[in-house]
Order: C-alpha cells, then structure tokens, then sequence
C-alpha cells in the first residue's frame, strides 16, 4: 500500500483505550483502516496499544482537550477522526475545531443531549465554510434511531409523531456513561428534558413514569420509563419536519443505569461485547397512518463501532449528502446504511 492510499485510510481515534474507542479500533483495523490512537492519559494509551499484537506499530498520539497544538498533532495526516472520548461536553469542541483546522471530517459517538446540541449551534457555519462534515451522535443513541426514524418516513415529508421504544435487556453502564449523565444532569441542573410542541423544552415535573410498550416479538409488551430522554430528541429534529419526538427505556434497563451498584460490562464473546441484547422500536404517526421500523442486535456499546466506521468511510468515499454539521439520516441514504450493518444489526424497514 502506497504511502497515499495509507493516509487516505488514516483514522484518528480520540479516546482510543476506553470501552468503545476500543470497538471503534477493532472495527477500523477489520475494514482496512490504520487507526492512529489517540486520548488523554499517556498511560492508559501505552497500556492499551501494547495489549495485542495487531496494535503494534500502529502511531500513539497522546493529546489534551486544553492544548490545541497536542490535537494538532494527533490528527496530522489522517484523513479523520473518530472522537470516542465522553463527556463531550467537554471534548467535542476542542476535536471539532482541531479536525477543522485540518479540514478531515469529525465523527463522535456522543449520547449527551446538550453537547449534541451544542454542536449543531456552534459548528454549522464553520463545518459548512470549511466544506467538511461533523457528524454527532453516530452511536447506538442518535445514530441508530435516527437512521430508523428517516428509512421509516419514506415518502413522508413530515410526520405527527416519533416514538423510539429501546427494549435493552439490560444496561450495565461504562465509567464513561455514568460520568456523561452526571454532567448532562447538572448541565440541565436537574430538570427533565423533552421534545415537544417542535422544540426542546427543560422541565421540573418528572417523567410520566412506567407505561406498557408493545414490542414486536420476542420481547412484546414490555415496562418502559416513558420520556426517558435520549440522542434522538436533536439528531431527528435536525432534519425531519416531526413536531413531537419521544424516547422510552426498557424499565429493567433503566432501573440498571440508575443503580450505583450495577457493574460495568463483561466480555462473554471473542469480541469483547457483553450478553446485552436490544431491540429498538420505532413508530411513526401521520394522520391516521402508522409506519414502523425495528432494529435488534447484542451489545449496545459495542455496536456503536460499525456505525461510527461505516460513517467514516461512506464520508471517505463520498457517499453523502451535504456537509456541514449533519446527523446521520440527513447525511447518508438511510436504508442503504442500515442494510451495510446487517453483520451487526438486523433491521425490519417498512
């Protein structure tokens, strides 16, 4: 391989060694790519790129949000970077502006409502004058669902109602999930989010509760937390014209992630993905008329890689449709998309 063809499939990875920077670089080493590793502890970095064999060799940046000319190096020659590193309240804007400056799409996995949003307001102008593409939110949370969400509407061009119903098994959250929710909380200083009436609105009642989600088979009428806000309440408003976008949480799921004594994930598989199983549900309403697309597979941490890499190299290879900050049912051909995981995750399209 030709020291070009080589930097065109250089892939800066930002979060390298945690739980899914670690998926991403599997995922990218599986598809070709020459991930460069990249993160803030020096230490966890070298630990990490001497785990396995097939990290050897492979270029080890370490940088720091706070250091603009660290990031600068991390990603010099790549052709993109994956920023896999949460809480992105914190991170996004620093690798956002650093792949600006080297003008190589950005593409995160971030489940913070409020970096998300952050995101589309401060880097639209800027993403679209550089002529490149950030995309937030390309992870099981706001990716996954929006893709849904877009290949369900079809022909529609707008629709009354988005329901995302995520039936998980289980969720046995990572360090980095329970630190991203402690700062979205405060962020929002304790208040509950939802999007209605065409808008994001913060709230102090609390959620509606537990209410019963008719799943398709096997899971079928299941508890779920009714406005348990997640990604999808900013990536699908972002583009489709649905005044009311609601998520819901499988009620074990939920109950799991709010429990300080529930552990983190377990490898059971070769892979390194946990037993975790999830069926994602999504029902939209226009008029009278109900469309539904259903996706399912294991492990909702680990399934974030395919859809971060399958966006890197569909950006890589041109297949978009816009630039500037965009989410991922805005920027790609959702069914085609959805059709490339099916190693991954297997989809029931309308």
């Amino acid at each position: 391989m030709g020291s070009e063809s080589v930097a065109g499939r250089t892939v800066a990875v930002f979060g390298a060694y945690g739980h899914t920077g670690r998926f991403v670089v599997a995922e990218l080493l599986e598809r070709g790519f020459v991930p460069v590793l990249s993160g803030r502890d020096a230490g966890k970095l070298a630990e990490f790129a001497a785990s396995r064999p097939e990290l050897s060799g492979l270029d080890v940046r370490p940088a720091t949000v706070d250091d603009p000319a660290s990031l600068d190096r991390a990603l010099a020659g790549a052709a993109a970077v994956v920023n896999a590193a949460g809480p992105f309240a914190s991170t996004a804007a620093p690798v956002i502006e650093a792949a600006l400056r080297a003008r190589i799409p950005y593409v995160d996995v971030a489940a913070e409502i409020e970096a998300n949003v952050d995101t589309f307001a401060r880097f639209a102008e800027p993403a679209r004058a550089a002529g490149t593409v950030v995309v937030p939110a390309m992870a099981f949370f706001g990716g996954l669902g929006d893709l849904l969400v877009t290949a369900a509407m079809g022909d529609w061009t707008t629709a009354d109602e988005a329901h995302v119903a995520y039936g998980l098994s289980s969720w046995h959250p990572t360090a980095g999930t329970r630190t991203a929710g402690a700062v979205s909380r405060e962020r929002r200083d304790g208040k509950h989010v939802r999007f209605t009436g065409g808008r994001l609105q913060y709230r102090d009642e609390a959620p509606s509760g537990t209410e019963k989600w008719s799943f398709p088979e096997p899971l079928g009428i299941s508890p779920v937390i009714g406005d348990f806000t997640m990604a999808d309440v900013v990536t699908v408003p972002s583009h489709l014209a649905i005044p009311e976008v609601r998520t819901y949480m499988a009620a074990t799921a939920a109950r799991d992630l709010a429990s300080s004594d529930t552990p983190a994930p377990a490898a059971v598989d070769e892979r390194g993905r946990s037993a975790q199983t999830f069926l994602v549900d999504v029902v939209l309403r226009s008029g009278g008329e109900e469309r539904r697309a259903v996706a399912s597979g294991q492990d909702i941490y680990a399934v974030s890689a395919p859809l971060a890499v399958e966006a890197v190299d569909r950006v890589l290879t041109g297949r978009t449709r816009t630039v500037g900050v965009a989410s991922a049912g805005a920027l790609f051909d959702a069914p085609d998309f959805l059709n490339a995981l099916s190693a991954h995750v297997s989809v029931e399209l309308p």
